[in-house]
């Protein structure tokens, strides 16, 4: 089956996650692999990015998060950290028309200051570009951790309290949520792992409670457009009970 077949039985089924995370693991393995440098399997995984970015919008997934730069990965060699600084700012100048071109906006998540001058000055200078943009929403995580996002948003929550705007009563998962770096954004329905590796890497903890995880053995420079299809089949395939029985969901078993 190719890749307009697929694309074709998914529209058909309807079921269509509205956002999607990938944690892109697996570059690194894939360059040593092949007696490459790390930095050429970040290098591939461009193409990967660009790929999925396009079958997100041909079927219509409303919000894309990818898990870019975590703030663990700042402590990799200085060597790698610098390359991969470079590659984000020669990459969203290279793709920067593309996006535009198709309707994307672009968004961060994350301490997007901790980055270099010349990298954060790219992506805010795209950001701005991209801003009135209304088709799919891509959302970097850059310099991201979710449990200090989660702090932080606990930090605001506790400044409000002081200063009267709101009281301990008030507050509740809805309002915790609109003060993390995804507000406005609805949770992810499905995460996409590759690698094969069965964690979640400090990504999304909140946001990710009730998210279907699908994993693959593939690494991110070789997942590609069919790849990423059977992740949405097999999300189809998934019944979302969210606490629930099946027969509270189709009302007809229980008759």
């Amino acid at each position: 089956m190719d890749e307009i077949q697929i694309k074709n039985r998914i529209l058909t089924c309807g079921n269509i996650p509205e956002h999607v995370a990938v944690i892109m693991d697996g570059n690194g393995r894939w360059a040593c692999e092949r007696g490459l440098a790390r930095v050429d399997g970040h290098k591939e995984g461009i193409n990967s990015v660009r790929e999925i970015v396009r079958a997100c919008g041909e079927i219509d997934v409303k919000y894309l998060t990818l898990y870019t730069f975590s703030t663990e990965n700042w402590n990799r060699p200085a060597s790698e950290v610098s390359a991969l600084m470079r590659l984000l700012l020669q990459t969203i100048r290279a793709e920067i028309n593309e996006l535009q071109k198709n309707n994307v906006r672009l968004n961060v998540i994350g301490n997007l200051h901790d980055l270099p001058l010349p990298a954060r000055k790219g992506m805010e200078g795209a950001m701005r570009l991209l801003r009135n943009n209304t088709g799919l929403t891509l959302n970097l995580a850059l310099s991201y951790s979710s449990r200090k996002e989660i702090t932080h948003s606990v930090k605001r929550l506790l400044r409000k309290v002081q200063a009267g705007e709101i009281a301990i009563e008030d507050i509740d998962e809805d309002i915790l949520s609109q003060h993390l770096f995804t507000a406005n954004i609805p949770d992810p329905d499905l995460l996409i792992r590759t690698s094969g590796e069965f964690r979640i890497s400090n990504f999304l903890l909140w946001q990710l409670a009730y998210t279907e995880i699908y994993v693959t053995n593939a690494y991110w420079p070789d997942f590609r457009e069919m790849e990423f299809f059977k992740a949405i089949e097999g999300y189809q395939q998934r019944e979302r009970r969210f606490g629930k029985v099946s027969a509270q969901l189709k009302p007809e078993l229980q008759q």
